[in-house]
């Protein structure tokens, strides 16, 4: 299912305390964006007890319970998990990855909060969630009398929200919150189309609990394999970078300051690639798009950074132009700006437009 509206993960927790309250709501997005997390969070907000049911592994008999002779007649007993005294919050998790038939019987429970001859206790809170059919994950379609009995929203992660969550948390390795700050567009990527590990905030908090594990005794071909099992490799290659600077002492910030320079030897070709595409982060986060915005810091940050970009193509004209060049995403520097590249280092510009350098 497609939407034009996605909401953050603060948004869907206040539309939930307002409308999962009166009507059952489905959570659409993508693996490991923070739905059953979500979830958890608003039923200990509303003070309910959360009890889970994976449809991807439920039989009907799971859902309708069994029949049972009583007296004359025979009767369905539902299972325990779903039999309460007291109202709780039932989420039916991967709700479309379930069976057809799982589908079907699931019809009364959302609107009706009936099972049988069953019904939930008042007060109880019915809420569904699964991923997209584009998130290569194993969906099936809705039935349209079920999308009809929810109301749906679409979750997007947004990079401040986690990183106030982890700041707040605690225990999210300073590592992992070092790099988001300064790549947040790693934070999520497309799950791919094929089977590679991809970034996402699960995959993010599972690096930090192995980072912890590890240590100081963490190496780097240790560093190498849990960055490259647990994230898009493009981002498994520049956070092993940015590690490797942390613990060699190469930062942008010292760099940009004129403490240290950019790394020349052809063996940290990896932390090079990091710095320059932080550099490119920070110079789309604190330069504006609009040129008549300029202020005399923005000015300055400018100049110093066309000097670093000159002393980078020394290093690597290749390097140097990826901190300019159109991004994967369709994103650029602001355009002022690049007009001023191609004027004061035009061997870049050069570059940029497929020419060959002098």
């Amino acid at each position: 299912m497609n939407s034009a509206i996605e909401l953050t993960l603060a948004q869907s927790f206040d539309f939930l305390l307002h409308v999962a309250v009166v009507r059952p709501v489905f959570l659409w997005g993508a693996p490991g964006i923070g739905k059953t997390a979500l979830v958890n969070r608003f039923a200990a907000a509303v003070g309910l007890e959360c009890v889970s049911l994976l449809g991807s592994q439920l039989a009907p008999e799971d859902l309708l319970g069994v029949p049972k002779i009583d007296g004359d007649c025979s009767r369905f007993f539902p299972p325990a998990n779903i039999v309460r005294q007291q109202p709780f919050v039932l989420f039916l998790d991967e709700l479309n990855a379930a069976s057809h038939d799982i589908q079907k019987a699931f019809y009364s429970l959302i609107l009706e909060q009936r099972v049988g001859e069953y019904r939930l206790p008042a007060g109880t809170i019915v809420l569904g969630a699964g991923n997209r059919a584009k998130d290569a994950a194993i969906v099936k379609p809705m039935p349209s009398a079920l999308i009809n009995r929810l109301v749906h929203i679409h979750l997007r992660a947004q990079h401040r929200e986690w990183l106030d969550w982890a700041v707040n948390e605690g225990s999210i390795h300073p590592w992992v919150v070092e790099y988001i700050q300064l790549r947040p567009d790693h934070l999520w990527n497309e799950p791919p189309k094929h089977e590679e590990p991809f970034s996402t905030p699960r995959s993010w908090h599972m690096l930090s609990d192995a980072l912890h594990s590890y240590g100081d005794a963490l190496g780097e071909e240790m560093l190498e394999a849990l960055a490259f099992g647990l994230l898009t490799p493009a981002h498994a290659g520049q956070f092993k970078g940015f590690i490797k600077q942390l613990r060699q002492r190469h930062t942008l910030v010292a760099i940009l300051k004129g403490d240290a320079h950019w790394p020349a030897d052809p063996a940290d070709r990896d932390i090079l690639y990091f710095l320059a595409q932080s550099l490119r982060g920070y110079l789309r986060k604190e330069l504006p798009e609009d040129e008549a915005s300029l202020r005399q810091e923005h000015k300055q940050l400018s100049m110093r950074a066309k000097s670093l970009l000159r002393d980078l193509a020394r290093i690597s004209v290749e390097m140097a132009q990826t901190v300019v060049i159109e991004d994967e995403a369709g994103q650029r520097l602001p355009s002022w700006f690049l007009i001023e590249v191609a004027r004061d280092l035009p061997r870049l510009a050069e570059r940029r437009n497929g020419k060959n350098a002098p």
